[in-house]
């Protein structure tokens, strides 16, 4: 199964509709967005892509919670299952604990592509491009035996789109 991940998109709504797009395009089938959406239209973005997604509050999303019953807003951490995987998902990196498969955060704004004991750490990093003129985000593809994770970066004022490829073997404990 393919996830885009997002995060940090802050008010950059054109930056999250261009990942959405791009995500889209790479065949993703459910989106992730960790938190900082702070925009109701990059909530509406992802109620309209077409494919599921969950989104987490960010520290910068108090406000978003008028609108909770309207999208698929939950609190941190929010655990869930995936193509028989477990993920864990936060905006604030405070439960970095290896209790999913999967451990999906935001906040920092840096891409963050770590396999620990067998739990996959993951950051998109920003969409919003605040701290370094380059906004990111990840497709992570779950497979049986294994993670491959898609980092895509796009330069402020450029139309290329450059990807870093990752890939980690999953061990299955019966």
């Amino acid at each position: 199964m393919r996830i885009g991940v997002i995060s940090d998109t802050h008010s950059k709504v054109k930056k999250a509709q261009r990942a959405l797009d791009v995500l889209i395009k790479d065949g993703a089938e459910f989106i992730i967005h960790a938190g900082d959406i702070v925009e109701v239209e990059t909530l509406e973005l992802l109620k309209n892509c077409g494919l599921k997604y969950v989104a987490v509050y960010g520290n910068n999303d108090a406000h978003l919670a008028t609108y909770h019953a309207d999208f698929n807003l939950v609190q941190e951490p929010y655990f869930f299952k995936i193509a028989d995987t477990k993920f864990k998902l936060m905006h604030l990196p405070f439960y970095m604990s290896p209790d999913a498969d999967v451990v999906i955060f935001g906040h920092t704004h840096t891409f963050d592509s770590d396999f620990k004991g067998n739990t996959l750490f993951l950051n998109s990093g920003e969409v919003c491009a605040r701290s370094k003129p380059v906004s990111e985000w990840a497709m992570l593809e779950v497979e049986k035996s294994e993670f491959k994770v898609t980092h895509y970066t796009r330069a402020n004022k450029s139309d290329v789109i450059k990807e870093k490829h990752f890939k980690y073997i999953r061990e299955h404990h019966e």
